[in-house]
């Protein structure tokens, strides 16, 4: 499967208000991308269209609610009317809530449920039929789609069942041969305005719980898979780790999560259940690419940066080869 370079498509990055979405459309445009940016919150993908026009990119804004399958069709549906085709459907939306699973309501459950997966299926349902000519389908899920956190259950319930949908969309793309690559990307702890966006029913603000990865850690990722067809990639080095402890011992990840995974998630700052949320409605004060959390926050991950290069990857790892068994012989020389 062949994908275009990135500065000949039309591109469309749902959840572009703020956080990963946002810099994720930044760098389309930056790239020569023609973007459609869209979200809930109308301010602040009008300012996003505005800095991107002003640096010279093209782009427009379609506002629709995830959750409504309609209005995110219109999405893409505009896309194509206004730009003459689809290459890449970039599905960023979600929110949270944090509390333990017996303090949820049922509704607020259910809410992110419809969000972050079926939100996510709808956006793959308005763009596979634009996108059977050739082109990708990326999806943002999190690490907690492999690792669950306290306080997350249905988070992590919304993230787990995204790999098992595109697992089988995939197969069934492969079946027909409709030329669309499809990406899973798993992001670790991101510093985006999510933590303060999310409701709470901890009594205190949410904490990204460390180490914590600019958003551009992911935006990066997003941009290779419009370009490379890559299954699944994480964001973060921490998340590979976390993915592997949790598939080698699920009980010392368990035992991990008892150690660190309560505290590191909640800071001291008190902020009530009352408190603005982007659960049910847009957080429009909130529009930044970055959180909270910059004291704390890695610019890069050379993890992936590496996973980005593996021409370079494998150049370095040969070199070290070389250096070990240089000294090894070295050693047997001496002895």
């Amino acid at each position: 499967m062949k994908l275009k370079p990135v500065g000949e498509q039309v591109v469309v990055v749902f959840g572009a208000s703020s956080g990963i979405g946002r810099v994720t459309a930044q760098k389309f445009a930056e790239r020569g991308a023609k973007v459609v940016v869209s979200a809930r919150s109308e301010d602040g993908l009008q300012t996003l269209v505005d800095e991107i026009r002003q640096q010279g990119g093209q782009a427009i804004a379609v506002p629709a609610d995830v959750s409504d399958f309609e209005q995110v069709k219109a999405v893409a549906d505009r896309a194509v009317t206004e730009y003459g085709r689809l290459d890449t459907w970039a599905h960023v939306s979600g929110v949270g809530i944090y509390a333990r699973f017996t303090d949820l309501a049922p509704d607020e459950f259910k809410r992110v449920i419809e969000v972050n997966l079926v939100g996510s299926a709808y956006g793959a349902l308005a763009a596979l039929p634009h996108l059977k000519q050739g082109g990708a389908l990326i999806v943002v899920s999190s690490v907690e789609s492999q690792v669950s956190f306290p306080f997350h259950s249905a988070y992590a319930a919304a993230k787990h069942g995204i790999p098992g949908w595109l697992d089988a969309l995939r197969v069934e793309l492969k079946h027909d041969g409709i030329p669309v690559s499809v990406t899973n990307i798993m992001p670790a702890a991101i510093n985006t305005p999510f933590f303060s966006s999310a409701r709470t029913k901890l009594g205190v603000k949410p904490s990204a719980p460390p180490p914590v990865y600019h958003p551009s850690t992911v935006a990066d990722q997003i941009v290779y898979a419009a370009e490379h067809p890559v299954r699944d990639m994480v964001a973060g080095g921490a998340g590979k780790v976390f993915i592997q402890v949790q598939k080698i011992s699920p009980l010392l990840m368990d035992r991990l999560m008892l150690l660190a995974g309560f505290s590191s998630q909640q800071t001291d700052q008190p902020k009530s259940v009352n408190a603005p949320n982007n659960l049910y409605a847009p957080e429009d004060r909130d529009n930044r690419v970055e959180g909270d959390f910059g004291h704390i926050t890695f610019k890069r991950s050379l993890y992936n940066w590496l996973g980005r290069h593996p021409y370079l990857r494998r150049a370095l790892f040969g070199s070290a080869l070389g250096a070990a068994a240089l000294v090894s012989l070295r050693s047997l020389n001496e002895a």
